[in-house]
C-alpha cells in the first residue's frame, strides 16, 4: 500500500505536546541501530550474552549497555538459566513481544525502499507456509486502509464508539 504526500498533508496531529505520543517515548525506549538488531536476534532465539556477542558481531561493552537499557525499559527480562543458575539469559518480556509488528514493519521498508527485494529467508505463516502479508493499518472492523482514509480525533469524541473501547483495552 503506497501513500501519497498529498494524503498525508491532509493527515494532521498536534504535534507540540510530545508527551501525549508515544513515538518519542517508543524511540527513547529503543534507542538506536543496535537495540534493534539485538531485538531482532532476540527473536530469533538469541538469548546469552555470549551468543549476541558472537551472533551480532557487537562490542562487548556496547553490548552490556544496550542489554541494560533494554532491561529498564521492560522490552527483555534477565533470568537465571534453569539449567546452570551461574548463567543469565535474556528473554522477551511482554512488552518486547508487542515490539514485533514493528519490527517486521521496518524489515519490510528496508527490504522495499534499501534492498529492493526480499531478504532470504522469507518470514512465512507456519500453518501454510506462504510469506506473510506486507504489515498495513487496519480499521476496527478489518477494512485495508490508506492514508487518505485516515484521520485523527480527540479521544474525548469517541468514547462512545467501539473503538474507543478498544483503546481502553490496548494489549
Amino acid at each position: 500500500m503506497g501513500y501519497e504526500q498529498d494524503d498525508m498533508d491532509k493527515l494532521r496531529e498536534p504535534l507540540g505536546d510530545i508527551a501525549q505520543c508515544g513515538l518519542p517515548l517508543a524511540l527513547e525506549a529503543m534507542g538506536e541501530r543496535w537495540s534493534f538488531m539485538i531485538l531482532r536476534a532476540a527473536f530469533n532465539g538469541i538469548r546469552h550474552f555470549e551468543d549476541f556477542l558472537e551472533a551480532l558481531g557487537i562490542a562487548r561493552n556496547i553490548l552490556s549497555n544496550r542489554l541494560s537499557r533494554l532491561v529498564e525499559a521492560g522490552i527483555l527480562k534477565r533470568e537465571h538459566c534453569a539449567d546452570d543458575r551461574r548463567r543469565i539469559e535474556y528473554r522477551l518480556t511482554p512488552k518486547g513481544l508487542d515490539l514485533l509488528p514493528a519490527m517486521l514493519a521496518l524489515r519490510q521498508w528496508g527490504e522495499k525502499w534499501e534492498l529492493g527485494v526480499p531478504a532470504n529467508p522469507v518470514l512465512c505463516d507456519a500453518r501454510d507456509g506462504h510469506p506473510i502479508a506486507p504489515i498495513g493499518i487496519f480499521s476496527h472492523d478489518g477494512r485495508a486502509l490508506s492514508a487518505e482514509d485516515l484521520t485523527w480525533r480527540d479521544l474525548s469524541e469517541i468514547e462512545t464508539a467501539p473503538a474507543a473501547l478498544a483503546l481502553r483495552k490496548l494489549p
